[in-house]
């Protein structure tokens, strides 16, 4: 938290937890260095500079691996969880990506069975359900001292992921904005920070492949002041992804995130709130 709240801006980052419990490192079928090749390693320090700039910072501490807080509750996988019925499709579960996940990247297994319903239910009431009622108590504060809230929703998205992927200017894009097309979030905010990482000299796209999962849907609310962006990073900016470590580049790249954070939080730092549309 910051000293004092002056900006409606929260910053929330959800995939960079890193504390393994052991029970689960011991039950899983990959060594640690293959379960984290999911989490958004160093995201967290990237914007850990938030509550300078009158900003709060959410970060995760357990892992997506062990439970993703960016999907809904109810999307429970019935081939990981015991005692389950088909239910609708949905592909983010039958891809292995419920809220308590069954595979990593690469659709690496995690387990070599089933878990209980009630384990998985104890995961999503001891570390899901806290995340969400703290976000919503920051967006709620928020909207106490400024009649708005802007959440920015923090990721890193794997370099792979952009191979197919061309900018306006021949280039791949560095940074993925996700509003769902404008469902999410006014486009005078989402502008505002693009704006913020052009003048960085980063390359940004928007909603292509990442428009925003859970977190975006669920809360985007611009007709009621309530904006939500999805920022995906592109990790070989600043890390070495096949041994998760800080590459070379590591500690410039912070300074200018801290830059691009200070641009992001003067967006609620408004006399007047953020037109609703």
């Amino acid at each position: 938290m910051p000293e004092v709240r002056t900006t409606s801006v929260v910053f929330a980052s959800p995939h960079s937890g890193r504390e393994y419990p052991w029970s689960f490192v011991r039950r899983s079928v990959l060594d640690e260095r293959r379960l984290r090749s999911s989490e958004d390693a160093f995201v967290d320090q990237l914007f850990d500079m938030a509550p300078k700039h009158g900003a709060p910072l959410l970060t995760a501490t357990h892992p997506r691996a062990w439970v993703d807080v960016n999907r809904s509750p109810d999307e429970l996988d019935p081939a990981l969880i015991e005692g389950l019925g088909r239910n609708a499709h949905n592909p983010r579960v039958a891809s292995g990506l419920g809220v308590v996940p069954r595979v990593v990247a690469n659709g690496r297994a995690i387990y070599s069975g089933k878990l209980t319903r009630r384990e998985a239910d104890s995961r999503i009431r001891d570390v899901w359900q806290p995340w969400h009622n703290a976000i919503q108590t920051l967006l709620d504060e928020s909207h106490a001292l400024f009649g708005e809230a802007v959440l920015i929703d923090c990721h890193s998205m794997p370099h792979e992921a952009l191979e197919n992927l061309s900018h306006p200017r021949g280039k791949r894009p560095d940074i993925v904005l996700g509003d769902r097309f404008g469902a999410a979030a006014g486009s005078q905010v989402v502008d505002r920070i693009e704006a913020a990482f052009a003048v960085a000299g980063l390359r940004v796209a928007r909603n292509a492949p990442f428009a925003g999962a859970f977190v975006t849907q669920h809360y985007g609310r611009p007709a009621r002041s309530q904006h939500v962006v999805q920022i995906e990073i592109d990790r070989a900016l600043y890390m070495n992804e096949q041994a998760i470590r800080p590459n070379g580049n590591f500690q410039s790249f912070v300074g200018l995130m801290e830059a691009v954070t200070a641009e992001i939080a003067e967006i609620g730092r408004r006399d007047i709130p953020l037109a609703a549309e």
